[in-house]
This record gives C-alpha cells, structure tokens and sequence, in this order.
C-alpha cells in the first residue's frame, strides 16, 4: 500500500454522531493515526442508532483505532493525557463547555503540547447562538436551506446530513491550514467549524442573486427555468431520466439527433435567453421524441452525443453502480454484525487511486491494549487498569 500523505499526524477525536468523526474519518483516509477515545465499555452511542441512524457509525468511522476508557477515573483520564501530549490533532463535536468540564479543553492542553492543533466542530460559531443546541436539520431550517429545497408553503431538510458532512470537511480544512501555519511557528491552533455558518454558506449563491437583482429566489421546486433543456422526462418503458441542454452547441445535437431540424433551424430560437422564454412549446415535442426510447437505449445515445443526462438513481442502486465499482469508489467494509457491505470512499483520487481501506470501523476498545503500549504501559499495568475497569 503505498505512503498516505497525513502518514505520522497523531489525531485523538473526541466524537459523536457524524460532524465531528467526518472530520476524522477525511484526516484517517489521508493516512492520519486517528485514535476514536469512547467510553467504556460500549463505546460511542451512535453505535447503536437505529432508522436513519444506523449507518452513521460505519460510514464515518473506517481507518480509526478505538480507545475506549473511563474518563471518570484518574487512571483514565492520566492515560488520555499522556496520549494528548503527544497528538497533533484534537477534534470534537461535544456541547459548549463539555471538554473544558472534563478538563480537555484547548487552553488547559495547549498549556502541555502548544503544538496541538485543536478542532471543536459546532453548531455555531462564537456569537449569540452559539449556546444554542443544534442539529443538521435545525440549520436547514433556520438558514434557508429546508426553504429553498421544499415547496412554497413547505421547507423540506435535504436528503442526507449534508451540513454535518461539510461542517466535518470545513473543520479539515482548518485543520491543514493550522497545520501549514505550524510549520513556520511551532504552535498550534484552536480552529472551529459550525453547522449554521456552513448553511450560511450554501445559501451565498442566492444571497448573492438577490443583492444583484434585487429579487428574492423562489423555492427550487418552483425556481423559473434557466436553461432551454433541463427536465426529467418519460421513456417508451416507463423510466425517467434527467437530460440537460445547456449550451449553443448541445442544442444543435439534440435537435440534429433527435429528428428535431425544425426546431435547430428555427431562427426565433437561435439564442438561449430565446429558447428558454419558448420552452412552452420546444418541451413537449423533445419529451414526445425521447418517449419513443427505453430508458437504456435513451441513455447510450446521450452518452453517444455528449448530452448530459442522469437515470433517476436512489442510494440502494450505488451498490452495484459500474462506475463505482471499476474505480475504487467503494470500499468493502465490515459491519458490525460480521458481514460486508460496499461504502464510498472519500471522492478522491492521488495519482489516480481512492484513499484505501486500511482498518475496518474499530469494535469498542479494540485497540485499548495497543494504544497503552505505545504510551509506555507495560503488561501488568494494562493489566491493571483493565481488572480495574479503566479500559476494556
């Protein structure tokens, strides 16, 4: 397997649900030791989620070594120390005033490694709300989001923790930043990411659009159409399938493609801005020329011409998606009932290969002995701390 580029960053995540361990799960696939601390000795709570919950645990946490200890005890909380000493990287996601409680906080551990870099991963930023309580789909509410993916009367969250997962990547970014600053001063940082600020941000675009045209965007389940050919259609063996035509020259092949000459040669039709105020009449007779296609068929000939298109896919159907399978894009991972399942590897490529899988998402504890080894435990004082019940 060759060298990751994180390869020797110690990282220690104090983490739950899914912000705070995508942060950790980016740093693990990039090579990074990342040590999941959890109490024992069940370990983290979102092992045991059910509904939506139940893939949070496996998704985000591969490529980590798990410590599980009682941070109650002070043999615990010495070894978690020591650990602390000599990590790089802390990240957590706990609520306001948590780690400082537990004594873990950036001023009490910079005061004995001021070269950590420390990630709190939030739901706001400091301000006014950031005593607030937050989860991903508070933010989509409050930050537009749930409003322009829902219908008028009707804020819908989007489908899937899409603030959690980038509020992680946020945090990651800070963290290299911090890390690149490290190099030059041999100090570290406490750098901070937020679920709202992150809702803020996906919302620029329209924040943006209503400073230039000084309208307020409606819902994009009801947005005004921006290009000539952007629509699901229907198929002869009744599929779906999105097809886009957003260019001078895609229209050209569609119309030339598609038996529609009279539409490519029509001169009313000759800009965008004037195909797009005539899609009234132009969509139904494109969607009456693809209906006379299978789905299958209706695809190939899109990829033939260079059209963008997309079958309607829903999340079961990745598991056996060509592409992703020929790549990398999925990593055979173990469950915690024993069996396999195929997750996705971090949209990336270095040198043209996925980040791998290098450890399976820990089981409670697993590395409990590990871990105390290479802070200088010997056997019988592991020992002890087991039959003592500090660690598992």
């Amino acid at each position: 397997m060759p060298p990751a580029p994180l390869a020797g960053l110690k990282v220690i995540e104090f983490v739950h649900m899914v912000m705070g361990p995508t942060a950790g799960l980016v740093l693990a696939d990039l090579g990074a030791d990342v040590i999941k601390v959890e109490p024992r000795p069940d370990g983290d709570n979102t092992r045991r989620l059910t509904g939506a919950g139940a893939g949070f645990f496996v998704m985000f946490n591969r490529n980590k070594r798990s410590l599980a200890v009682d941070l109650k005890r002070p043999e615990g909380m010495r070894l978690v120390r020591k650990l602390l000493d000599g990590a790089d990287i802390l990240i957590e996601n706990f609520r306001p005033g948590a780690m400082d409680k537990l004594g873990l906080g950036y001023a009490a551990l910079a005061a004995t490694n001021p070269r950590l870099i420390y990630c709190s991963c939030k739901g706001f930023l400091p301000g006014p709300y950031d005593h607030r309580t937050a989860l991903d789909e508070v933010v989509q509410m409050m930050g537009g989001l749930a409003y322009m993916t829902g219908l008028p009367d009707r804020p819908l969250r989007a489908g899937t923790s899409v603030n959690d997962i980038m509020g992680g990547m946020f945090g990651v970014i800070a963290i290299l930043a911090a890390l690149h600053e490290r190099q030059a001063t041999g100090h570290g940082r406490h750098v901070q990411s937020a679920l709202f600020e992150n809702t803020v941000l996906l919302m620029g675009q329209h924040m943006a659009q209503i400073a230039v045209t000084g309208k307020a965007p409606a819902p994009m389940s009801e947005r005004a159409p921006t290009w000539p050919v952007y629509d699901i259609f229907d198929t002869a063996d009744n599929g779906k399938i999105f097809i886009g035509a957003v260019t001078d020259g895609q229209w050209q092949v569609l119309c030339k493609a598609f038996s529609l000459d009279d539409l490519g040669a029509d001169p009313s039709l000759a800009t965008q801005a004037e195909r797009v105020a005539q899609r009234a009449r132009t969509i139904p007779r494109i969607a009456e020329a693809f209906r006379r296609y299978t789905r299958a068929e209706l695809m190939c000939r899109c990829e033939a011409l260079g059209l963008p298109f997309a079958p309607i896919g829903k999340p079961a159907d990745l598991f056996d998606d060509p592409h992703l399978n020929a790549s990398g894009g999925l990593l055979r991972t173990r469950l915690p009932d024993g069996t396999e399942a195929k997750l996705p590897a971090l949209p990336i490529a270095i040198d043209g290969a996925p980040c791998p899988l290098r450890r399976d998402p820990p089981n409670p504890g697993e590395h409990d002995t590990e871990i105390a080894h290479e802070l200088g435990y010997d056997d019988a004082e592991i020992r002890a701390l087991r039959e003592s019940d500090v660690i598992v």
